[in-house]
């Protein structure tokens, strides 16, 4: 009955159901739980229990007449004293001048609005003549499109509540309900609409934020288990004096967190499961080494490598850096779009005769005209996530390889957890020894000169510089306006003797490989760029990264940013230009100035910014939660996590119809589905 229309409701006509649907309602039960954003609180608390610039509701008596004024075209303030308590307080009206023939001296009034504790003022957004007790103290507030009003949508759900309430089923085992003392689902359900009290409502958001947290848990754990049991057995005996010896090749040696993220990759290829897994590793801290000696490992297993990336530019560098490590131990080959004729035929055939140990190149790679012999082990390094449709072509090919994904965003475990429930995790949280982390300083718009000044030093001594232009957030043309601006002035500003370039978003890809090679040969000394050049390519010469408007990013970003620079011997320098109104502003440059350390920085990111902005707006990975808050409820996360494991290791989702309602929800899911057909 649940699942039926949301039409079904009464009071629900046509235009209400289209609208209704905007939202993403389309069933009684989407109706039902769909929960406020926030709550309204008409609770009156002694004026010591308010909170500075946060909403609040008083009740006093009017001491002496209102006094209203008028200034501008239609604009008043009313202002009057109440007697709270003790207290003397001012409450402000605006735009309200009808009330001063309402309110008289000497009347009980209750005012709703913004209070300032330091001067004793409420500046009312809502008033009621008499005391408070006749309101409900807690009003839930939802988030509405323009046709239906707070009122109707809270009709709208105590009518589905009324008439289907009963329907309700629980879906989580008793010995879980008991274990954390959650309320039951209905009971829980009705609070989150109509909270009798705070504490009632705080035990309800407790009830889903635990459900919302372990249901996704489940399913993450879930695709996981399906996807391990989907392998036909590629366990991969490599051989370990070979991978020793090699190892003891390098010029430098690993570091403890290099060794654990090895040794749970190779583990993970012992096994008869493909391995999912993802490396976390901030830029530099070697994961490339790392993913050389898994690489090694699967050819001394008798199968070939691949390393796919996302660009052209970022193959060949990748290919060169592979080469140089492995000298003549193994054959590399690489496979890009502007490989053609002979030489791509060649490479071809390579590949398919198992002459090629080892193939670097873009998502070309998974093309039907590649044919691998044998292929063992898939490394995708950074941006693309390789999808379920990159999964089934090389399944497709007969291939089931381990696949390792890499990347140089430090992601807070929080998120990792969550965002990659479905993945093994591994960190690099070390650099190796003797590098020098990047100086950073945050100085202000008027010292612009003095930066463009230290640019061309470092340029004179043979170095390079990235510039980042501004950002705006609404506008990938303004951003692009912006980089085209400020490239223009820097020109000016250093021909003939410096070469300047330019790189944004709206170059086509070959145009991008082109200016950034020019950039890597050092045919242009500085780059002026928006934030495509996150990701990616090493230049060893470059020292200098500038950032415009620094506080319009997070410190993530600036972190990728920064990573930039620094890959050579020299001493690199990253220079924030920032002039943040707010505290967080002024916080985010602080730590940016005193930390080099990205997972520290991705912590506090979250902290100040939020899951959403984390990963930003156009990235998935991050799911929507109505209820839980990843950064805030991370304990609950934890603790449903392992739960989660713990239920799906043991198999209890199978036994016993205490799990029923909750094994039917999850497999409701079309990823859970797709990967069961599959």
């Amino acid at each position: 009955m649940l699942t039926q229309p949301v039409s079904e409701v009464n009071g629900v006509g046509e235009k209400v159901t289209e609208t209704l649907n905007e939202l993403g309602i389309y069933t009684i039960e989407d109706l039902m739980f769909y929960f406020p954003y926030r709550y309204d609180t008409y609770e009156v608390k002694p004026l010591t229990e308010l909170v500075h610039d946060e909403k609040a509701t008083i009740e006093g008596e009017v001491i002496g007449e209102p006094s209203l004024t008028f200034y501008g075209r239609k604009k008043s303030r009313l202002t009057m004293t109440l007697q709270v308590e003790q207290f003397a307080v001012k409450a402000v009206m605006f735009n309200r001048a009808f009330a001063k023939k309402q309110i008289n001296s000497g009347d009980i009034i209750t005012v709703t609005g913004k209070w300032d504790q330091h001067r004793l003022q409420i500046t009312v957004s809502q008033y009621k003549k008499g005391r408070a007790e006749a309101q409900n103290p807690i009003q839930p507030v939802y988030s509405l499109k323009e046709s239906i009003t707070m009122k109707k949508m809270r009709k709208l759900i105590l009518q589905a509540l009324e008439d289907y309430g009963e329907e309700i089923r629980e879906i989580l085992p008793e010995h879980l309900m008991e274990s954390y003392k959650l309320p039951e689902r209905s009971a829980a359900l009705w609070q989150m609409h109509y909270p009798e009290s705070r504490e009632l409502l705080k035990h309800a958001r407790r009830r889903f934020t635990y459900e919302e947290f372990l249901v996704f848990q489940l399913k993450m754990q879930l695709l996981r288990k399906l996807k391990r049991e989907a392998t036909e057995g590629n366990l991969q005996a490599y051989d370990n004096d070979k991978l020793t010896e090699f190892v003891d090749s390098f010029p430098f040696e690993l570091t403890k967190a290099q060794k654990k993220s090895l040794a749970e990759i190779l583990k993970d290829m012992k096994s008869p499961h493909r391995m999912n897994r993802l490396l976390q590793g901030d830029v530099g801290s070697g994961k490339t080494a790392v993913a050389a000696i898994a690489l090694y490992a699967t050819i001394t297993a008798g199968n070939q490598g691949a390393l796919m990336v996302p660009t052209e530019i970022l193959a060949e560098q990748h290919y060169e850096s592979l080469q140089q490590m492995f000298g003549d131990l193994v054959n590399i080959v690489l496979l890009t779009g502007s490989i053609k004729g002979k030489h791509r035929k060649a490479v071809l055939e390579e590949i398919r005769n198992q002459e090629a140990d080892i193939i670097v190149g873009t998502h070309a790679l998974i093309q039907d005209e590649v044919v691998f012999s044998k292929l063992g082990l898939v490394i995708v390094d950074e941006q693309h996530r390789f999808g379920v449709n990159q999964r089934r072509t090389l399944r497709d090919k007969g291939l089931h390889p381990d696949v390792l994904f890499m990347t140089a965003t430090p992601i807070p475990r929080t998120l990792a957890i969550t965002a990659f429930g479905d993945m093994d995790v591994s960190v690099i949280d070390e650099m190796p020894a003797g590098r020098k982390p990047v100086e950073t300083y945050w100085v202000k718009g008027d010292m612009m000169d003095r930066v463009l000044q230290f640019i061309n030093k470092e340029v004179a001594r043979g170095h390079q510089a990235y510039v980042i232009s501004p950002l705006i957030e609404e506008s990938d043309k303004l951003d692009i306006q912006n980089a085209v601006d400020l490239h223009h002035q820097l020109q000016t500003y250093y021909e003939p003797d410096i070469s300047v370039g330019l790189m944004h978003g709206r170059l086509h890809q070959e145009e991008k490989e082109e200016v950034m090679q020019q950039f890597v040969d050092n045919d242009i000394q500085v780059l002026v760029s928006t934030t495509v050049v996150e990701v990616g390519v090493n230049v060893p010469n470059a020292t200098v990264m500038v950032i415009y408007d620094a506080e319009r990013f997070g410190l993530s970003q600036l972190h990728q940013l920064r990573g930039r620079v620094g890959r050579g011997d020299a001493q690199s320098y990253c220079i924030l230009l920032a002039e943040p109104k707010g505290e967080i502003g002024k916080e985010r440059m602080r730590i940016m100035t005193e930390t080099t350390d990205g997972f520290e920085l991705s912590e506090q990111d979250l902290q100040l910014r939020g899951p959403g902005d984390f990963f930003g707006k156009k990235q998935s990975g991050v799911p929507e939660f109505k209820v839980g808050d990843m950064v805030h409820d991370y304990r609950a996360l934890e603790t449903a996590r392992k739960d989660a494991a713990d239920i799906i290791e043991t198999n209890q989702l199978d036994t016993g119809e205490s799990w029923s309602s909750l094994r039917e929800l999850l497999f409701r899911d079309e990823a859970l589905q797709g990967e069961i057909l599959d």
